[in-house]
């Protein structure tokens, strides 16, 4: 018949070479290089998002399906949106090349309307323009990248209504709006984040992290926790939702509680948040230093077991971004400083101290543009004379 194509099988015992399935291309290998150094400890969740692109890389993927459809379920403050704005950036350059639905906003039947817009005739019909429009999904398509990452957050707060709109995009990617028109989801990846099973799951890790002492016995280990914290997370996802939702989503995946370990891995990574914040936004651009004590201090304000890395943030920013601002406001700090993050161990306080050191930021130089056809100065030997590139600003590493 047309359009079939006759396949011939040789001799299966003819001599073969052996092929690596687990090995991944270059691109899926970058992405998932990528995610790892901005997502810690979160191994799990990385390999099976970095599998979904290699399948998506390799157009594999099941036709007239979303390209992969996953759960992400855990402790609060565990990664589980971080690991979908890290995603956007390595794909996108852009955390916030998302499409994302935050699903406390649509705890009631009839604000599914802002998804899909309201039906010929209704009371608002061509007022608001729906979220979930093709012109939405693919803002982020690029010739060479024709993907998009719809992230509904905190999928358990929302209604039935929600729900049942999600059955047709999990099974057939497609979604209908209000005015009649489709909408392909074929070229989405669809996460959804829940924090079901939140008040257990913080009672079985509220003693695995940091010097707080909680309910865990001695004989628990990490590993007995984590288990317990998926069996928790599993169990209440299926009590919630009904068999035929779960049984749509490819990948259930459940955020292991982070140690203290990893919380060290944050900080490190938070601190060169905040210093790539200050020279791209700040106003005064400097480099600041903490010292290993500062960092011991930060750390211990911000281990929690309830909170996950959220509190180490609120940490950084109350210890470590107030102060800096204020030094800022007040002029104490100028352009090129190198700030100097140290504990007074007298009084528990953070000392900040200016190391008169050579400059460590350069300000880029304005260059003029040249008129066009006008010759260049020459020199002797009838040579063009050279031109002194713009300097760059760039902070120094320490």
């Amino acid at each position: 018949m047309i359009g079939e194509m006759e396949i011939k099988v040789s001799n299966p015992t003819t001599a073969a070479i052996f092929l690596d399935p687990n090995r991944n291309s270059r691109r899926a290998q970058e992405f998932a290089e990528g995610l790892g150094a901005r997502i810690v400890g979160q191994q799990d969740a990385v390999r099976q998002l970095s599998d979904i692109y290699q399948t998506f890389l390799a157009n594999m993927n099941p036709p007239g399906r979303p390209i992969g459809t996953m759960l992400f379920l855990g402790p609060t403050g565990s990664g589980k949106t971080r690991i979908i704005e890290a995603a956007a950036e390595i794909l996108f350059d852009d955390p916030n090349a998302i499409v994302k639905i935050d699903c406390a906003e649509f705890q009631h039947s009839h604000e599914i309307a802002k998804l899909i817009g309201s039906p010929p005739g209704y009371l608002g019909h061509r007022e608001t323009s729906p979220l979930l429009t093709q012109e939405n999904l693919n803002r982020t398509h690029t010739d060479d990248l024709k993907l998009s990452l719809v992230l509904f957050d905190e999928i358990e707060k929302a209604s039935d209504a929600l729900w049942q709109l999600l059955l047709g995009i999990l099974d057939k990617a497609t979604l209908t709006l209000g005015d009649n028109r489709r909408v392909d989801f074929s070229k989405t990846v669809v996460i959804m984040t829940s924090n079901l099973g939140a008040r257990e799951m913080s009672e079985l890790i509220s003693g695995g992290i940091g010097f707080t002492q909680g309910k865990r016995t001695k004989s628990d280990t990490e590993m007995d926790v984590d288990q317990q914290i998926c069996r928790t997370a599993v169990e209440a996802a299926r009590r919630k939702f009904s068999p035929e939702f779960m049984n749509r989503i490819d990948k259930m995946v459940v955020f292991r509680s982070l140690k203290e370990s990893h919380l060290r891995q944050i900080l490190d990574l938070e601190l060169n948040a905040v210093q790539q914040r200050v020279m791209n936004f700040a106003g005064t651009k400097f480099v600041f230093q903490c010292s290993e004590r500062a960092k011991g201090v930060l750390l211990r304000e911000g281990l929690d077991g309830r909170y996950g890395a959220r509190h180490l943030k609120r940490s950084v920013e109350r210890l470590l971004v107030s102060p800096l601002s204020n030094l800022v406001a007040s002029e104490q700090v100028m352009f090129g400083d190198l700030i100097y993050v140290d504990l007074n161990p007298e009084t528990g306080e953070f000392t900040f101290a200016k190391r008169f050191d050579s400059a460590r930021i350069v300000e880029p130089m304005e260059l003029e543009v040249e008129p066009k056809n006008v010759e260049r100065p020459y020199s002797g030997i009838g040579m063009p004379v050279p031109q002194v590139p713009a300097a760059v600003m760039h902070p120094v590493h320490f």
